[in-house]
């Protein structure tokens, strides 16, 4: 197999898998950098604004369909505050709250 198949495989892998939406909490510190509300986010969404609340709780998820449009909001963020897309050290995450009750 060339190698150009074997990166053409890779790339289909890649393809294939879900994006991940940045930690609750970046998702907060992304709205809050462009001087967004909730109630701005869940307006562009198609949500109720508790939804994005809970969204940067981390008490939920979002779905389809808004979570394409939601991931691609927060992905425009990034790019235009790119500083507020980083996690912070020390800032619990999802997986570190789990290992911490665990």
């Amino acid at each position: 197999m060339s190698d150009s198949d074997r990166s053409q495989r890779v790339d289909a892998l890649l393809n294939g898998l879900p994006e991940v939406l940045p930690p609750p909490h970046v998702r907060a510190k992304l709205r809050l950098a462009a001087g967004l509300t909730q109630q701005d986010v869940a307006d562009a969404v198609g949500v109720k604004r508790v939804a994005v609340t809970r969204w940067e709780l981390g008490q939920t998820s979002p779905r389809r369909p808004h979570r394409e449009n939601y991931l691609r909001l927060l992905k425009g963020l990034a790019a235009r505050f790119p500083a507020a897309a980083e996690a912070d050290d020390g800032m619990p995450t999802p997986a570190s709250e789990s290992r911490r009750s665990g």
